[in-house]
């Protein structure tokens, strides 16, 4: 071989390649337990330093403290990649089947499909605390590579981003361990992943759900630097709301993501039931939403800033919260991890952060004075500052409902506990008052608004709603039957005098545009949101807002049918005939299946074939659903197979006609380009007027 000289090398190489590889993942397999221990052991020793070293850095002006903080920054970057080891050892030990950790063991078994492998990292409550350290090093990652935006505020943000992590380091090293080993004989296969969690759109919403609760750590470690620091100015804002943008749409995406899945899977007809953690979700969504509107009073007229820094606190410290609520176990829950003592250890950082912003705040309160005060009660300001009341207001009843059945048994020793009519009946009313204030808000110029402004842009988006509601009467909407069907009424009337208000701010600035260049009005249109991307993108998030609206609005319609079918019987439920053709069974390595074949005509014509599922998943022994679901922009034919009946041995059939439900996940989609633009810089500059020098008159002596 030595005559091939380099090539000889390459094949010796190539032959003895997998044999490395074998010995590697021998040696992966046996030491994982100690490689991922050492890996969070190390990140922990690196956040405390990064946090010691860079409170130290911040309190010296000298050159020794600015290395100080340096050393203090470079910490923090590498914890990013020490706790990425730890995830991808936790991560390629599912794979491995590995389980002599127990993590590995109750979450994961053999035949379980790629994709969901990589689910196991935040299926269970070790591996999902290890998730929330990973994304929280890498926001700080991404954070501190951009420290020169503004040394000292970031520096600042950085160490408040490092005393986070601390705490959670501190959760998967000594409370909840993802590298724990099995004792025992090693058993043959895994317990499996919850059945529940193996569905597609939980490879991404747990993700997503994430990055929006862990990203919200940013905006609150900006805002009590900043307090901190008396930053002065109000750059700080402008860096925040950025940032708080780019969480407030994970999070969208996250729960809405949630809610899909639920509609998918659990089988019940439905997309969102006021469950604990639904609402532990959506607290900080309201408050994200809260501050993303009032930041603009700041920015503008120096308003609000006692509002903005405790929106900011209460964004994160909900988001604790929500992360409180799965894990304690205080509450019960579909989506909840399985109760332990953990809770206590969320309590004492709850409110240990919270007395520290409530020192930061009492301490440095005389910074937050205000420039100006409001003017009038008609003006943009105002209709900001109702905004944030009443989203605040909805937020406080989301919590008081989610934590009344824990207070009902502290106090009365029985545990109470508030549905869905609760949560309706007081969100409800709140809802339609946002969407007015949507529609009224674009209208209203700041300081103060004449009431000919009012009634002249009001005029005609007006008249449109009025005719949207006439014509919802015409077809048959009946508000004085049932509650439900005038909420319905009211939600999709305003949504179109919001829609109707947006499109007048568009046609007014594109006729501007379009008088002083001579452009077709959808050219116009165009560049003027080219020219304040951040305002028209806000109204396309809007837009999105209210096109949800309408496909909420269409639950109050919703009808359902129940009834065990043979082969051959039928199933007649508003327009639609059903027809069971037969059932079948079918026997795969992770799990067994029977499913119905449903036949769908409407009009006498077929339209479609359904095929409702359940399966039994063997490694976990538990059962889950595969709703069939023809779906189209008026409503959805949603059917659910739920087994047989025990008595009769028959099978049983539940059917759902639930309109406009594709309207909520098209609006989501709107939402989110709507943010990506408003992030985006204005590609277009606004045109500067230029005002002509007129040389003054000569005079003669």
């Amino acid at each position: 071989m030595a005559q091939y000289g380099g090539l000889g090398l390459f094949l010796i190489l190539v032959q003895s390649a997998p044999s490395f590889s074998d010995t590697w993942a021998l040696f992966f397999a046996t030491h994982a337990a100690t490689l991922g221990s050492w890996f969070l052991l190390l990140a922990l020793a690196l956040s405390v330093y990064c946090f010691a070293a860079g409170w130290l850095g911040l309190l010296g002006r000298d050159a020794a403290s600015e290395r100080i903080g340096e050393t203090a920054r470079r910490a923090g970057i590498a914890v990013f990649y020490i706790v990425l080891l730890a995830g991808i050892t936790l991560v390629a030990a599912a794979f491995q089947d590995n389980f002599s950790l127990t993590y590995i063991l109750h979450h994961s078994n053999r035949e379980l499909p790629i994709a969901y492998k990589f689910a196991v990292l935040w299926s269970g409550q070790e591996g999902s605390l290890l998730f929330w350290a990973l994304l929280l090093s890498a926001y700080g990652f991404v954070l501190r590579l951009r420290h020169k935006t503004d040394p000292r505020l970031f520096a600042h943000a950085s160490v408040i981003i490092a005393a986070v992590q601390v705490f959670f380091l501190l959760l998967v090293n000594f409370a909840a361990h993802p590298f724990g080993i099995t004792q025992g004989a090693l058993p043959a296969d895994g317990n499996g992943l919850n059945p529940l969690l193996q569905y597609p759109e939980m490879v991404i919403h747990p993700p997503m759900l994430y990055l929006g609760y862990v990203g919200f750590t940013v905006p609150f470690a900006f805002g009590l630097g900043a307090l901190i620091m008396r930053y002065p100015g109000e750059k700080w804002i402008h860096i925040t709301r950025r940032w708080t943008m780019v969480t407030w749409a994970f999070l969208t995406i996250g729960i809405f993501l949630g809610s899909h899945w639920a509609y998918n899977v659990l089988g019940w007809g439905g997309y969102w039931s006021w469950d604990p953690v639904e609402n532990a979700s959506f607290m900080p969504w309201l408050t994200g939403n809260a501050f993303l509107h009032s930041v603009m009073m700041q920015e503008k007229r120096g308003m609000l800033k006692v509002w903005n820094i405790w929106l900011v606190f209460s964004t994160f410290l909900l988001s604790i919260l929500g992360t409180f609520l799965t894990r304690s176990g205080i509450v019960s829950s579909v989506h909840a991890f399985a109760q332990s003592s953990i809770g206590t250890w969320f309590l004492a950082f709850i409110v240990l952060t919270l007395a520290v912003c409530v020192f930061a705040f009492v301490k440095n309160r005389d910074h937050l004075k205000t420039e100006h005060r409001l003017e009038s009660l008609v003006s943009r300001e105002s209709s900001f500052l109702f905004n944030n009341l009443l989203l605040l207001v909805a937020c406080f009843v989301v919590l008081w409902g989610t934590f009344f059945p824990v207070l009902s048994e502290w106090i009365q020793g029985n545990k109470v506990t508030v549905g869905g009519p609760f949560f309706n009946k007081v969100n409800i009313p709140i809802a339609l008052l946002l969407l007015l204030l949507t529609a009224v808000g674009p209208l209203l110029s700041w300081r103060k608004t004449s009431t000919d402004s009012i009634r002249r842009n009001f005029q005609w988006p007006a008249i449109g709603a009025l005719v949207v509601a006439i014509l919802l009467l015409i077809f048959g909407v009946r508000p004085w039957v049932d509650s439900s069907y005038f909420y319905s009424l009211m939600t999709i009337s305003l949504s179109a005098l919001v829609l109707f208000t947006i499109a007048s701010e568009f046609i007014r600035g594109g006729r501007v545009i379009s008088k002083h260049t001579g452009q077709n009005l959808l050219v116009s249109i165009t560049q003027l949101g080219r020219r304040n991307t951040r305002r028209y993108g806000g109204y396309i998030v809007h837009i999105g807002v209210v096109i949800v609206f309408v496909g909420i609005a269409g639950s109050a319609f919703n009808v359902d049918k129940e009834m065990e079918m043979s082969y051959g019987d039928k199933m007649q439920i508003g327009s639609y005939e059903l027809i069971c053709r037969s059932y079948t069974q079918e026997d795969k390595p992770n799990y067994g299946s029977e499913w119905a074949i449903m036949d769908v005509f409407k009009g006498g014509k077929q339209i479609d074939t359904l095929y409702p599922e359940r399966r039994f998943y063997k490694a976990s022994q538990q059962t889950a659903t595969m709703v069939a679901n023809h779906s189209t922009l008026k409503e959805d034919l949603y059917v659910v197979y739920e087994g047989l009946n025990q008595d009769t041995g028959r099978p049983i059939l539940k059917v759902h006609v639930n309109p406009l439900v594709n309207w909520i996940w098209i609006g989501v989609i709107i939402m989110i380009l709507g943010t990506i633009m408003a992030m985006l810089p204005n590609t277009m500059p606004a045109p500067a007027r230029v005002f002509a020098r007129v040389p003054a008159p000569v005079t003669g002596d």
